[in-house]
């Protein structure tokens, strides 16, 4: 199947930001919870600020700082950030057919995010070949800011709203669970990805049922590839 191309009604970083405009909703609220739990882990204001700002990496930045505050040692800090981030590996390969036309893509690549990579790899596509680095851009761009702006906004003020909306702290685990809903319920749009999504789901609460968090995530997602490729391949077999 192949992907139709969309002309654009403004220019490509214009519209990059358009189209990344619904991700805040999830990445401010996990933004403040980060700066709220950095200083309470002992960073200060400017510290928690330059994290988000270099290493920006969101489930890295939540293990850094817990780590840090144990005393843990700095090799063991970056081994770990580094592990968590080896899903970018497959990131890279994926978005760099649309961008390495381009050499501005590499420092870029400082803006990948989960759900950055997943708005590239449905929007891309669909963009014209001269449009797709500065889509690309203006959408990267709009979540790195917001993702500063909300952790300077919980490390600021994060511990005077708790204090003052105690439903905040229940509120903000979720933020980023529903943001990754919303980026995946589109997909359900053929019986292929529907099934591929429903067995992955189950695969990670049976896991984490059993009593293995860790790995409920990783191999749920290892095993929906399987299915879908196997899946991909044997209607691609039938139609010969």
């Amino acid at each position: 199947m192949t992907t139709s191309i969309q002309p654009l009604t403004s220019a490509p970083w214009k519209q990059g930001v358009k189209d990344a405009i619904p991700l805040l909703g999830g990445y401010i609220p996990v933004a403040i919870s980060f700066g709220l739990i950095s200083i309470q882990s002992g960073f200060s204001v400017f510290e928690t600020i330059l994290i988000s700002t270099f290493i920006y990496a969101g489930a890295s930045q939540f293990l850094f700082v817990a780590m840090a505050a144990s005393g843990a040692p700095l090799w063991l800090m970056v081994i770990m950030t580094l592990l968590i981030n080896a899903r970018h590996i497959v990131y890279g390969p994926n978005l760099s057919p649309y961008l390495n036309e381009d050499k501005r893509w590499i420092p870029l690549m400082h803006g990948l995010t989960d759900q950055i990579f997943a708005l590239a790899h449905v929007r891309l596509p669909q963009l014209p070949d001269q449009a797709q680095v500065g889509w690309y851009t203006g959408a990267a761009t709009l979540a790195w800011f917001s993702w500063i702006a909300g952790t300077a906004l919980g490390a600021i003020a994060g511990g005077e709203l708790t204090q003052r909306w105690p439903l905040i702290n229940e509120i903000l685990p979720f933020a980023l669970p529903a943001l990754f809903f919303v980026l995946i319920v589109p997909r359900c749009n053929n019986p292929l990805w529907t099934l591929t999504i429903m067995v992955s789901a189950v695969t990670a609460l049976i896991l984490k049922l059993l009593g293995y968090p860790n790995i409920a995530i990783p191999l749920a997602a290892m095993c929906g590839a399987v299915l879908y490729y196997a899946l991909k391949n044997q209607r691609i077999m039938r139609g010969k």
